[in-house]
C-alpha cells in the first residue's frame, strides 16, 4: 500500500512539474490577430450560422481587454490599435504616439530591433488606423499619404492589404512603390503574384484603397496569411506578425448582422490556418482579440446553422464595452482575466525576452 501511494505520489509530481515545465516555455513567434469591431455578439453570430463551431474555440486560454482611450470612454480604431502596439493610451485619431504627440516605439519595431522578421497582413488600405498603429507616427489617422512614408522608415518584411494609390499616386508626385523596389521589396499587385515570394521583402498591394468585401475578396486573407507565414518563418530568430480582419468592424458600422457573419467566418477561417500553423511549430504564440466593439450588437434568437438571427444594433459606432482575447500557445496563460489593451505590448516584450 506505501509502495502503491509513492508511486502515485511520484506520478503526480512528474503531471505538476511537466505543466509546469510547459507553462514556462517562451514563444519563438508571436502572431496577434485584431478582429476590428469584434465584440462577443460578432463573434457568436458567426458561431450561430457555423452550426455552433469556431477555430478559434480551439484557443486554451481567454481574457478582456479593456478599450477606453486617453481622451474618450469609447475608443477609435487609432488609439486602440496605438495601445494594443504601443503599449500606451492615447487620443482618439491619434497613431503610434503619446496624447502629448511624442513617438513610441511599437511592438513590430521592436521586434525588428531584436533582428526578428516582421509583417502585416490586413484586408484594408496597409495605411488604415489599425495597420499604422503597428508602423507609423502621425497625429492623425487620416495622413494616408504620410503613413504610407513611414513604411519606407522601417526595415518590415512583409505588409499585404490595399492601399496602392497612398504609394504611386500621391500629392507630393513621389512614387513609392519605386523606392520599396530600391529597398529590395518584391512588389506584388495580386494575390497570385504574391504567392509566388517564398523569401526576402514583399509588399502586396492588391488594390488602389481598400480591399473588397466578402465574399468577393474570396480567400484572400487566409492566403496571403500563411504567404506571410513561409516567407517569416525563414529567420530563425523567430518573427511578429499582425494580421487584421479589418471588415468585421465596417460590416457592424452598417448594422448588417450577415455581413458581419461573412467578415468573421473569413476572420475565423484564417485563425484556424493559423492555428494549424501553430500547433505543428509548437514555438508560437497566438493572440487574438479586438481593438474595439462595434454596434452595440445584441442577438436574442437564432438557428444554429443558419445566418438568419434576431440580432439587434445600439449605435452605427463603437461602443465602449471590453472585447474578448482569445489565446494559444507558449505564454498563452499571460493572456487571461481581465486587462488593459495597454499591456499586450509589454507582455509580448517580456515572453520574447527583447533588450530595451
Amino acid at each position: 500500500m506505501k509502495k502503491s501511494n509513492f508511486y502515485l505520489g511520484l506520478i503526480a509530481a512528474l503531471i505538476l512539474m511537466s505543466v509546469s515545465v510547459s507553462a514556462e516555455k517562451k514563444p519563438k513567434n508571436v502572431i496577434v490577430m485584431i478582429g476590428d469591431g469584434m465584440g462577443l455578439a460578432q463573434m457568436y453570430s458567426a458561431m450561430t450560422a457555423n452550426n455552433n463551431h469556431l477555430q478559434l474555440e480551439r484557443c486554451t486560454y481567454t481574457g478582456f481587454s479593456k478599450t477606453y482611450s486617453s481622451d474618450h470612454y469609447t475608443t477609435d480604431s487609432g488609439a486602440g490599435g496605438t495601445a494594443i502596439a504601443c503599449g500606451v493610451k492615447t487620443k482618439n485619431g491619434m497613431i503610434g504616439m503619446t496624447p502629448d504627440s511624442v513617438k513610441i516605439e511599437s511592438i513590430l519595431e521592436l521586434s525588428e530591433r531584436n533582428q526578428l522578421s516582421t509583417g502585416i497582413v490586413v484586408t484594408c488600405a496597409v495605411t488604415h488606423a489599425t495597420p499604422a498603429s503597428f508602423i507609423a507616427h502621425q497625429v492623425n489617422r487620416d495622413m494616408y499619404e504620410e503613413i504610407a512614408t513611414d513604411f519606407l522608415k522601417t526595415d518590415i518584411d512583409v505588409f499585404i492589404g490595399g492601399g496602392l494609390k497612398y504609394f504611386n499616386n500621391r500629392k507630393d508626385q513621389v512614387n513609392l512603390v519605386e523606392k520599396l523596389k530600391n529597398k529590395n521589396y518584391q512588389v506584388a499587385y495580386s494575390l497570385d503574384e504574391a504567392l509566388n515570394v517564398k523569401s526576402g521583402k514583399l509588399a502586396g498591394l492588391f488594390y488602389e484603397d481598400h480591399c473588397p468585401a466578402m465574399p468577393k475578396r474570396g480567400d484572400m486573407l487566409p492566403k496571403s496569411v500563411m504567404a506571410a507565414i513561409d516567407i517569416l518563418d525563414n529567420n530563425k530568430k523567430g518573427f511578429f506578425l499582425m494580421v487584421e480582419g479589418s471588415q468585421i468592424d465596417w460590416a457592424a458600422h452598417d448594422n448588417d448582422k450577415k455581413q458581419i457573419v461573412k467578415e468573421m467566418l473569413d476572420f475565423d477561417e484564417t485563425i484556424g490556418k493559423v492555428l494549424d500553423f501553430a500547433q505543428r511549430n509548437g514555438n508560437t504564440l497566438v493572440i487574438i482579440t479586438a481593438d474595439h466593439e462595434t454596434g452595440g450588437m445584441t442577438i436574442l434568437n437564432g438557428k444554429f446553422g443558419s445566418d438568419d438571427m434576431d440580432a439587434y444594433f445600439s449605435t452605427k459606432n463603437h461602443s465602449g464595452v471590453p472585447v474578448p482575447i482569445y489565446a494559444f500557445g507558449p505564454g498563452a496563460e499571460q493572456f487571461t482575466g481581465i486587462m488593459e489593451n495597454t499591456a499586450f505590448k509589454g507582455k509580448i516584450e517580456k515572453l520574447l525576452d527583447f533588450k530595451k
